[in-house]
């Protein structure tokens, strides 16, 4: 069944452990919230599953609309589950957090420095250890509190923290009764003053991209994205809110990267409500954009307090997403580029 107690802690960074000689070994990270109650992130650092190397992606400038869905910094625990799009729950496939095709492999752990997945956690969770106002959110499934247990790395009582901080969808065989959709992991970082988010993300090889809607099981004979497909098209820019007469209409942009003509048939976006809007039925040459008009009309809209917008081929799959916050959509008249 899906992950029992996902949510999201909203917590400060005190110190860190990376754990080694294990199967299954994980970076630890000791957080506090503000009401001082004590806290582990256990972060999978390489799978039991071959191939053993994680997956990861960091985007070091994040934008997107749940940001403005987290609780307060340092206030502890939230329970998301059942939650979905358009809430602070995340989800890889669904949720336009980031392009899969930009994830890259880790090993766990290597001498040196700058070489390995725990060197990576270091360079974010260090710096946060070393500036209180930094705040972590980290997404994932809650075990504890248990009243009578220490914390087994750093000893605090009662033992109470979080793991499953990566993909939980997609899972392979053993692994997916644990599928689900909206409840994948992750860790972000808000940077105040930098007025900056930073999202890192992490998938098992072993799991696959497109998964059900419901249940979050693997699609059979699916392409998988998370080994390297890429779609024909892809949406590289938005006009949310256009100015003088036009004012409430807006386009999507879309480029065919692929070295053929691509027919549109049976093309559609899809909003954050899940509203489609068919593209017209008609042939894009290889290297060429179209601006979709969005309009107010079939319910497809672009909401100017952010959102996302994705892009479904003729199959039925999501094969390309984005995401933009409502700070990119307030400039009237002006496209943001992703």
């Amino acid at each position: 069944m899906p992950l029992r107690k996902y949510g999201v802690l909203a917590a400060r960074a005190v110190d860190r452990h990376r754990e080694g000689g294990t199967d299954s070994p994980h970076y630890e990270v000791h957080l506090r919230d503000d009401a001082g109650t004590h806290y582990r992130a256990a972060v999978n650092v390489r799978s039991k599953v071959a191939p053993h190397e994680l997956m990861y992606v960091v985007v070091d400038d994040f934008r997107h609309p749940l940001t403005q869905q987290l609780p307060a910094p340092g206030s502890g625990w939230k329970g998301l589950a059942g939650q979905a799009g358009g809430g602070a729950a995340l989800d890889f496939v669904r949720g336009n957090l980031f392009d899969p095709a930009a994830m890259r492999v880790l090993p766990p752990d290597l001498p040196g420095v700058d070489n390995d997945l725990s060197d990576l956690f270091d360079h974010y969770v260090q710096r946060a250890i070393a500036d209180p106002t930094i705040a972590l959110y980290v997404f994932g499934d809650r075990f504890g509190p248990e009243p009578h247990a220490h914390d087994s790395e750093f000893g605090f009582q009662p033992s109470d923290g979080v793991h499953e901080i990566h993909m939980n969808q997609g899972n392979s065989k053993g692994f997916e009764p644990q599928d689900g959709v909206w409840q994948d992991g992750g860790m972000l970082f808000h940077l105040p003053a930098e007025d900056r988010w930073v999202a890192v993300f992490l998938a098992f090889q072993s799991q696959k991209w497109h998964t059900d809607p419901v249940t979050g099981h693997a699609i059979p004979g699916a392409p998988d994205r998370l080994a390297g497909f890429e779609a024909p098209l892809t949406i590289i820019a938005a006009l949310v809110k256009a100015a003088g007469p036009a004012a409430g209409a807006g386009t999507v942009t879309l480029l065919n990267t692929s070295a053929a003509t691509v027919d549109l048939t049976g093309w559609c976006l899809v909003d954050e409500e899940g509203h489609p809007l068919p593209l017209p039925s008609r042939q894009l040459p290889a290297g060429s954009t179209l601006a979709v008009a969005a309009g107010d009309g079939g319910g497809f809209r672009l909401g100017d307090l952010g959102g996302t917008i994705s892009l479904w081929d003729p199959s039925g799959l999501k094969v390309h997403g984005v995401a933009y916050t409502a700070r990119q959509a307030s400039a009237e008249g002006r496209t943001i580029t992703f």
